[in-house]
């Protein structure tokens, strides 16, 4: 079985774009340059190359991502490569591949982060301490109560 998964870790080239599709679906998408720097054992030079590559987000992550990160922001990207082809107006045929993330997160190499958690995204529940705490199992089999131990 072939695995597509890709991990990069890079600097951000382009301040995250937050759209919506027609159906509502966040999605954002930024570029990322990722630098890769050896030695050349003939001159004892230094050498560089820089590869760029445009990162795909989608729903909770592409709004956490658009409030997050912004350009010159080291991230550390996981995702899978997906080719995306289309027609221009003129009938020309274009295709790109992007990287559509599963995870995207600070590079901690040379920063440090602080981390917000968001609450969870769901059915609407009534607030205060009961909504707090885990629903009770259902259908009277086994489980726990509210005031007992779980173990």
């Amino acid at each position: 079985m072939a695995d597509n998964s890709i991990t990069l870790v890079g600097n951000v080239t382009r301040d995250p774009e937050l759209r919506f599709t027609n159906s509502g679906q966040p999605t954002a998408s930024f570029g990322l340059a990722v630098n890769r720097r050896w030695q050349n054992r003939q001159t004892q030079e230094w050498e560089e190359q820089v590869s760029f590559f445009d990162i795909v987000c989608w729903r909770e992550m592409a709004e956490n991502v658009s409030e997050s990160i912004q350009k010159g922001s080291r991230v550390v990207v996981t995702g899978r490569l997906e080719q995306r082809s289309w027609e221009t107006s003129d009938g020309d045929k274009r295709s790109k591949i992007e990287v559509v993330a599963d995870e995207v997160g600070p590079s901690l190499r040379w920063a440090t982060a602080q981390i917000t958690r968001n609450e969870r995204r769901g059915p609407p529940r009534e607030h205060g301490a009961a909504a707090d705490r885990p629903l009770p199992a259902q259908g009277g089999g086994p489980g726990y109560g509210y005031d007992e131990e779980p173990f």
